[in-house]
C-alpha cells in the first residue's frame, strides 16, 4: 500500500519548500493557526475540506456544463423507468444532480463524519496516552494540543484520501455506502466521462448504466426504513473493536519535527488500526460484508434485469463493474488502509445469484419483501445454496395457510395478500417472505 503524504499545503495544492523562506514563514502561520483553533471533534474537518479541495485544484475538476447537466437529469428519469417493472420498491428519487467532484465532497462530508469520527477517536486517545500520566498535570492546557494535533494529522490525511475518491466515483451511492442526501440522485460527469474512455464505451451508455445503479440504490435506501441506520451502524460497530496500534503511533509521532514541514509532509498513519481478533469483531466484520453484499448484488441483479435488451453492451458494462466493485480503486484502497476498513462487498457474484434465485422462485415482490425486516436477510452461509435458501422462503410462506388460531384478524374487505408471510399490521413481529 501506497503512503499517503500528510496533507498540509500553500495554496494551490503545493507543499512548502523549506528552502524558502518566505514559504516556511506562510506554512508555519498556518501550522500554528491550525493547532490554536478550537476543535469539536475527534477530526479537523474544516482542515479535511482544504486539503482534499486543494489536491483537486492541482489535478483538476472539470465544471458541469449545461449539457451534461441535462444529460444526467434525463438518464436518471430514464433509468427509473426502466427499473419500474424489475424492482417492487417505488421510486427513491426526489431530486436528480449533477456534482462535479468538489460538491461530491461537500455533499458527502456528513456521512463521512460518522463513519470516520469513531475511528479518529480511538488515534487521538492513543496519543494522549503516549504522555506519562505523572507528565499530564504538567502538561496542563498542553494536553489539548495533542488531541488538536492528532485531529489535524487524520484531517490532513483523510483529507487526501477524499480528494482521491471523490475523483474515482461515478453517483452519490457508487461506493455502496448513503453517502449522499437523502432521495438525492447525483452522478459526476467527469468521472463517468473518464470510466466510459478507459472502457471504449460509448459515454451516453456508461452514463445511463450508472444512472440505473444510483437509482436502485436510491429505491434501496429510501424504501427500506431500517436500512440505512443498519449500514451506517454496522460500520460504527466494526468501528469499535478496532485497536489501535500504539507502537506505530508513537514512532509515526517521533518522526516529527514541528519546526520541519517535510517531516509533516512525510508522515503517514497507516498501519496504526488493526481489528481485534476475537468473536464479537469477527462477527461484526461477517455482518458488515454480508450487508454490503447483499445491496450491492441487488442492486447489480436488478440494473441487468432493467438492462438487458435495452442497452447493447450490457454485458461488458454488468462485468467491468462487478470487478471494479469487488476489487476497489486505489482511493478505496488508501481509504481501507487509513481507517482500517474496507468498502468493497467480498461476495458480490454469490449475492446477485441469490437475489436471482429468489426472483426465479417467488418472483419480484417475494424477492423485495425480504427488505422488510434486517432479519429475513439472507446470511452469509446461505450465499452458499441460492436455491435451496429460495425454497425454504417459499415453504415458509406456506404456513401463511394454516390456521394457529392467535393469527391476525382478515385483511379489510376480506381480499387476499398476494404477498406471501406478509400483511400490513406494523404491530406483528418479522414474518417470513
Amino acid at each position: 500500500m501506497p503512503d499517503i503524504p500528510f496533507g498540509f499545503a500553500l495554496p494551490g495544492g503545493q507543499p512548502p519548500d523549506p528552502n524558502d523562506p518566505a514559504q516556511l514563514q506562510q506554512f508555519m502561520a498556518q501550522l500554528q493557526q491550525m493547532l490554536s483553533a478550537p476543535g469539536s471533534g475527534p477530526v479537523n474537518w474544516d482542515l479535511a475540506r482544504q486539503v482534499a479541495a486543494s489536491q483537486l485544484a492541482a489535478s483538476g475538476d472539470p465544471a458541469v456544463s449545461p449539457y451534461e447537466r441535462n444529460a444526467v437529469e434525463e438518464a436518471l428519469r430514464l433509468a427509473d423507468l426502466w427499473l419500474e417493472p424489475t424492482s417492487a420498491l417505488p421510486s427513491g428519487v426526489q431530486t436528480s444532480a449533477a456534482w462535479n467532484r468538489n460538491e461530491w465532497i461537500y455533499r458527502t462530508l456528513d456521512v463521512w463524519r460518522k463513519l470516520c469520527d469513531p475511528v479518529a477517536s480511538r488515534m487521538v486517545g492513543a496519543m494522549g496516552d503516549l504522555v506519562p500520566p505523572e507528565a499530564r498535570a504538567q502538561l496542563g492546557p498542553m494536553q489539548s494540543m495533542v488531541a488538536t494535533l492528532g485531529g489535524a494529522l487524520f484531517g490532513g490525511q483523510l483529507g487526501q484520501a477524499l480528494g482521491s475518491l471523490a475523483a474515482e466515483v461515478l453517483s452519490a451511492g457508487d461506493i455502496g455506502l448513503p453517502l449522499g442526501p437523502a432521495g438525492t440522485a447525483a452522478l459526476i460527469p467527469a468521472n463517468i466521462r473518464q470510466y466510459g474512455e478507459g472502457l471504449e464505451l460509448p459515454e451516453d451508455e456508461v452514463r445511463l448504466y450508472v444512472a440505473l445503479r444510483e437509482t436502485a440504490h436510491q429505491r434501496l435506501f429510501q424504501h427500506v426504513p431500517w436500512l440505512r441506520g443498519h449500514v451506517l451502524g454496522a460500520v460504527e460497530m466494526y468501528a469499535a473493536g478496532i485497536r489501535v496500534n500504539r507502537e506505530a503511533v508513537e514512532e509515526a509521532m517521533g518522526r516529527v519535527d514541528p519546526t520541519n514541514p517535510e517531516s509533516l509532509q512525510a508522515m503517514a498513519l497507516e498501519g496504526i488500526f488493526t481489528p481485534e481478533d476475537t468473536p464479537a469483531q469477527k462477527a461484526s466484520l461477517a455482518r458488515l460484508e454480508t450487508t454490503l453484499a447483499l445491496v450491492e448484488g441487488w442492486v447489480c441483479h436488478v440494473v441487468d434485469s432493467a438492462a438487458t435488451g435495452r442497452l447493447p453492451n450490457v454485458v461488458r458494462l454488468a462485468e467491468a463493474f462487478r470487478r471494479r466493485r469487488a476489487a476497489g480503486g486505489p482511493a478505496e484502497q488508501t481509504f481501507a488502509a487509513l481507517v482500517g476498513l474496507e468498502l468493497r462487498p467480498r461476495r458480490l457474484r454469490e449475492a446477485a445469484a441469490l437475489w436471482s434465485a429468489l426472483a426465479e422462485h417467488g418472483g419480484i415482490a417475494g424477492r423485495d419483501d425480504l427488505w422488510g425486516h434486517p432479519d429475513l436477510l439472507p446470511s452469509g452461509d446461505d450465499f452458499a445454496d441460492p436455491a435451496a435458501f429460495a425454497r425454504a422462503q417459499l415453504d415458509l410462506g406456506d404456513l401463511s395457510d394454516f390456521d394457529f388460531g392467535t393469527g391476525p384478524a382478515p385483511r379489510e374487505g376480506g381480499e387476499p395478500d398476494d404477498r406471501s408471510g406478509d400483511d400490513d399490521d406494523p404491530g406483528r413481529g418479522p414474518q417470513p417472505a
